[in-house]
């Protein structure tokens, strides 16, 4: 039988599917279940605990408690302010070690949390080594690729973020007719993308997400799923660019099914290129 897996499970949609992973495949599991990021139908019928985030002596001491040896962090978390973490006796003096890197961007953060872990005797792990097929693969996922101004604009978003992942500021940006006219801020790409709603009039743009170069793979690659192209759909973009091999994607048949319905692309591209 496979090791317990501890699942640290933030917002959106990877949890529950990580959740029904191990149900399908007799994986034991618990789940930290952050209040406030996690949402109450993912661990209605999974074994789980709700915690605060700064709650960090209760939440190993859980782990602990359940044997989750391995753990996986998996979901969107809200940067909290460090006046709202209320943080336990334990999480003081892990905040006392880590307190820094809430200067920077969450790629340093998550990484000094990781490290923390680590330290305590658990093994974190990447959502991809536990669940096959969801990195993006290279090229055109479904019917439609990119015309000539859709590749120029998939070109100039992979340097613009791979510029932005490299100040560790954000995954995503837009780029329309060449220019880019949106960067990702700590909200994540959905906020950026309606943010820019009014820039989009008429239609046209592309979405590029790319990994930070410095980020560690086991933690919060940039992933996209079926709502992210439907967002996109709604604002009139014409494709989604992501980075092949080092990117999720969520429900890969409904992602290709929603962007050949749109007639939109979606590709998994080169790091190389950018």
């Amino acid at each position: 039988m496979q090791p317990k897996l501890g699942i640290l499970a933030g917002g959106g949609i990877l949890p529950a599917r990580l959740i029904e992973h191990c149900r399908a495949t007799g994986r034991p599991y618990f789940v930290v279940a952050f209040n406030g990021h996690c949402d109450v139908d993912t661990v209605r019928d999974a074994p789980h605990g709700w915690f605060r985030l700064g709650a960090a002596g209760s939440i190993i001491n859980a782990l602990r408690a359940n044997v989750a040896r391995d753990l996986v962090m998996v979901g969107w978390i809200k940067r909290p302010r460090l006046r709202d973490l209320r943080p336990d006796w334990q999480g003081l003096r892990i905040l006392a070690g880590i307190w820094r890197c809430f200067l920077g961007g969450d790629d340093a953060l998550l990484r000094a949390v990781a490290k923390v872990l680590e330290g305590k005797g658990f093994r974190v792990c990447g959502i991809q080594e536990v669940m096959e097929g969801l990195l993006a693969p290279a090229g055109a996922f479904g019917r439609v690729s990119p015309d000539s101004a859709g590749a120029r604009d998939v070109t100039e978003g992979m340097k613009a973020a791979r510029d932005l992942g490299a100040r560790d500021l954000g995954q995503a940006v837009l780029v329309r007719s060449g220019a880019v006219i949106a960067r990702e801020g700590p909200d994540g790409t959905d906020a950026m993308l309606m943010q820019s709603a009014g820039l989009l009039a008429g239609g046209g743009g592309v979405l590029v997400k790319m990994r930070k170069p410095q980020q560690d793979m086991r933690i919060d690659l940039p992933s996209i799923g079926p709502d992210t192209v439907r967002l996109a759909v709604k604002l009139g973009l014409t494709g989604i660019a992501v980075e092949a091999g080092n990117a999720l994607v969520v429900d890969f048949p409904e992602v290709v099914r929603a962007a050949d319905e749109a007639g939109i692309f979606v590709v998994g591209v080169d790091a190389q290129r950018a």
